[in-house]
């Protein structure tokens, strides 16, 4: 029997059994080997080069990534019949991961090229675009660059200038305008380019063959000078009537803004994989120079402060991880139940696999990319002076980090469109909201039960915070969205605090869910690290959405809505028994500083 498979957004309305989570600790074998693979690649070929991809060598950018072509890692999510390893979307994710953690340069190259550069020609082309071009994508023998920014549509993509005219013969079209913020531009062999035709309301999306010999009117800037990324090849590209034959228009006429959205939720999931290693690997640095550094006598890493960093950076590490891996198996599950069911070709059930959790690739994407900063950020504090020196590899991890909260849409726009999204699977009945959100309203006049529960199982307490925080959101939610209607998206810092709420909400879940399948298989004492990453998360998590939530509550509602809607707040971040942070901190700190690495 087929499993029920959770939509996307869903979690917020369901209880979720810990079994039917994906984690890191269901890898298979296979997978475990490309792991590894992927690693070797990164620490004897990247990591150790890492003071030339600073000194901007682009160069060597492009000669990793044939490298890496070589291996087959550009290759993993491209069906077999175009030359690809055709896995799923795991292993995709898995690879992106491992590969990511040395310098955003590479990262950011390999990442524009096996996804933006290559995805919209195997979910949109015709088959005779997919047997051209995507063999030479996959094998390396092409690089690919994804040309939709121009210097006055960002956020706003579909609002681009650049033009494309239809020849008198019907039989190309001459594109002309500008891109910026081109990342492979530099040694590209194909541009997927959007442009406008005649006045459509929306982009068209071409592909773009490029040679530096035979330019066809492309010209390109200078290379950016960056605050990170920088030997990530990054030009502004111009056209000027760059002949395009017809049948290199991507998809059909006008669906150029839905390309674009749509390789973007890819983008988004898969930054979000791109962010983990790294953290992992400044983490490892951290502490390995915290038990060498010896002040006052003692090595650094005894001192509380800096036990309270470890256990945080790594806390972050983890919790990011288990929500990355739990939304990457709930898309290879829902793409393969699409292919299965015999409606859907190979594309569709790619896309419409990857599009159902597109509030999931929102949220991983705003907070692991936050969780980044945080952890570089600190990195630097745990080094001291020497963290900004250019001698240690934490301060380039800083200054790469910072990019993953601007590109694949900045966090702002994510977080508002996780929002967005939301409402409108609710509108169309994918996700029903209203229905819980008239139950909290209920509870809410109802009297509280003042019986104390029994919450002596494992996570037990916790589970039912979940679940009270998920209440929250209804409340805070629904009551704004029944005061603003569809106006509600012009209240942005309403919609931002809103999606404070479900990003924990969702990263909270994920961790225990993740902690509580741990202890069932191994025991709790196996396991007490990664139970009190998860306890401190949650803790974590309820202060944010507690300010999220009052500030929303006393910003758009007054008199006894407001004081019924603040006491529901107080019932609903409410613990029976309150976790020792202190205590949670020392144990996961203590095993990380032991271990002298990021060990979990």
């Amino acid at each position: 029997m087929e499993k029920d498979i959770l939509r996307g957004g869903q979690f917020l309305v369901k209880e979720i059994d810990c079994e039917d989570i994906f984690t890191p600790e269901d890898f298979n074998e296979d997978q475990l080997m490309m792991k590894e693979a992927v690693t070797e690649f990164i620490d004897r070929e990247v990591w150790p080069k890492k003071p030339q991809f600073e000194q901007k060598d682009y160069a060597l950018t492009e000669s990793c990534m044939r490298k890496a072509a070589e291996l087959g890692f550009l290759s993993i999510s491209v069906p077999e019949e175009y030359g690809g390893m055709g896995l799923g979307f795991v292993d995709t994710m898995l690879v992106c991961d491992y590969i990511s953690g040395a310098t955003g340069s590479f990262s950011t190259a390999f990442g524009a090229h096996t996804g933006i550069g290559t995805l919209p020609i195997t979910l949109y082309g015709t088959e005779e675009q997919k047997q051209k071009y995507v063999p030479k994508l996959a094998s390396g023998e092409w690089f690919g660059a994804y040309c939709l920014t121009e210097p006055s549509a960002g956020s706003d993509a579909n609002s681009g200038k650049t033009k494309a005219v239809l020849s008198e013969d019907g039989k190309s079209y001459k594109i002309t305008g500008q891109k910026m913020w081109i990342s492979n531009a530099g040694f590209c062999s194909l541009m997927i380019v959007f442009a406008r035709i005649e006045d459509d309301k929306n982009i068209t999306g071409f592909i773009v063959e490029y040679d530096p010999e035979n330019p066809n009117g492309i010209t390109l800037g200078e290379e950016e000078h960056k605050l990170g990324i920088r030997a990530s090849s990054t030009r502004q590209v111009f056209y000027n009537d760059t002949v395009v034959p017809v049948e290199n228009m991507l998809s059909t006429r006008g669906n150029g803004f839905k390309i674009a959205m749509n390789a973007l939720n890819v983008g988004r999931i898969k930054l979000a994989a791109a962010c983990l290693d790294a953290q992992r690997r400044v983490i490892t640095e951290s502490v390995k120079y915290a038990n060498d550094r010896v002040q006052f006598n003692v090595p650094i890493s005894s001192f509380g402060a800096m036990r309270q960093k470890f256990a945080e950076m790594a806390t972050n590490c983890w919790v990011g991880e288990s929500a990355s891996y739990r939304a990457a198996k709930n898309i290879e599950d829902r793409i393969e139940m699409r292919k299965n069911n015999g409606k859907d070709t190979h594309q569709e059930a790619e896309l419409k696999g990857v599009e159902e959790y597109a509030i999931e690739c929102s949220i991983l994407k705003v907070a692991v990319s936050e969780f980044t900063q945080k952890c570089t950020d600190e990195g630097i504090q745990i080094f001291g002076g020497m963290g900004f020196s250019e001698d240690t590899p934490i301060e380039s991890a800083w200054r790469d980090a910072r990019i993953s909260r601007i590109y694949e849409g900045t966090n702002e726009i994510n977080r508002m469109l996780s929002i967005g999204m939301l409402i409108k699977k609710a509108m169309k009945g994918h996700v029903d909201l209203l229905t819980p959100a008239t139950a909290v309203q209920e509870e809410l006049m109802g009297i509280p039960s003042f019986e104390t529960p029994d919450f002596s199982e494992l996570f037990s307490e916790e589970k039912n915070i979940i679940k009270n925080l998920k209440k929250l959101f209804m409340m805070v939610a629904g009551a704004a969205l029944q005061k603003y209607g569809e106006k509600i998206e012009q209240q942005q810092q309403l919609m931002l605090a809103a999606s404070d709420i479900l990003i924990q909400v969702y990263l909270a879940e994920s961790a225990i869910l993740r902690a509580e399948k741990m202890a069932n298989k191994n025991g709790k004492d196996a396991v007490k690290e990664q139970i009190a990453m998860a306890q401190l998360n949650l803790f974590h998590a309820i202060d944010i959405i507690e300010t999220a939530g009052k500030h929303s509550i006393i910003s758009f509602s007054s008199g006894d809505e407001q004081r019924m809607m603040l006491m529901g707040l107080k019932r609903y971040i409410k613990y029976v028994n309150m976790p020792n942070i202190v205590e949670l901190r020392n144990i996961i700190a203590g095993k990380v500083i032991k271990e002298n690495k990021y060990c979990f």
